[in-house]
């Protein structure tokens, strides 16, 4: 017993110097989003404190072109966009495969399974044909309209329905009730878990995506954080104290969602493992 809490213990050390070490690159980010200039390389602890460099986001930089409160603006409205489409739409189509028996109905559950072993940067070229043949470059819906739906999404929350008891349906539907009332009222309230899970990680893949915007918008008045962030960054690399509170203001919804929503992260986790 004493020799398993001593290994107990050295674990416990073990994990607390990783977490450090993660959490080190973070909190150094932060504190010197706040510093001085002069003060950013030579002292961890600020010395003194000032918020010049987030004012400089705001006002200078966008004299500079570099629009950053807007491009904030776009990174939320893009995220949420997604997020939200890609729950209702993996919803609906999760309830097909799972709940409804019709022709090539298993060809679709395989095409779904299918779509998720392949790298996403294998689309990026055709998809970027498309786009452009759209006429959607250097607009929201070129970063929208490709993530309205996932495959990893609908293949969730078709699991999710897979455990749900049928009995809930056909009574819906003894009332009259049609396949989108079920999906909507019956489906997804039971499924909240899911839902959660597909919302996060949908919204964090979403904020933090950076190649496809890159290709598909050059307007800085379109542009999510993440890429303009890099374009400040590749011009103007000598104002390391604004970019470091751009990066800051870039990972804060991050490090909020996960504190908020933890437990959902590690549901979603042990759920992609099962």
């Amino acid at each position: 017993m004493k020799r398993k809490r001593i290994s107990q213990e050295i674990l416990f050390v073990i994990f607390f110097v990783l977490a450090i070490i993660w959490l080190y690159p973070y909190v150094w980010l932060f504190l010197s989003s706040v510093k001085p200039t002069d003060q950013i390389y030579t002292s961890f602890i600020p010395r003194s404190f000032t918020l010049d460099h987030y004012k400089f986001l705001f006002t200078k930089a966008q004299e500079m072109g570099r629009p950053f409160l807007l491009a904030l603006f776009n990174s939320i409205f893009m995220s949420i966009t997604v997020t939200i489409s890609v729950i209702l739409t993996s919803a609906i189509i999760g309830y097909a495969v799972a709940k409804i028996d019709f022709k090539g109905g298993r060809f679709l559950n395989n095409f779904v399974i299918f779509q998720m072993l392949l790298p996403g940067f294998m689309f990026i070229i055709p998809l970027f044909f498309v786009v452009k043949a759209l006429g959607l470059l250097d607009t929201y819906g070129a970063v929208i309209i490709p993530g309205l739906t996932s495959a990893w999404g609908v293949f969730m929350f078709a699991q999710s329905f897979k455990s749900i008891p049928s009995a809930y349906i056909e009574a819906a539907r003894m009332d009259g009730a049609g396949e989108l009332w079920i999906v909507f009222r019956i489906m997804l309230p039971l499924s909240r878990s899911t839902a959660s899970i597909v919302g996060l990680f949908t919204f964090i893949g979403t904020w933090d995506n950076f190649l496809w915007p890159l290709i598909v918008i050059r307007n800085y008045r379109v542009m999510p954080l993440s890429v303009l962030l890099a374009t400040f960054n590749h011009e103007y690399g000598a104002y390391i104290g604004p970019v470091l509170a751009a990066s800051a203001i870039q990972s804060l919804p991050m490090v909020i969602i996960f504190l908020i929503f933890r437990k959902y992260f590690l549901q979603g986790i042990s759920m992609s493992l099962k």
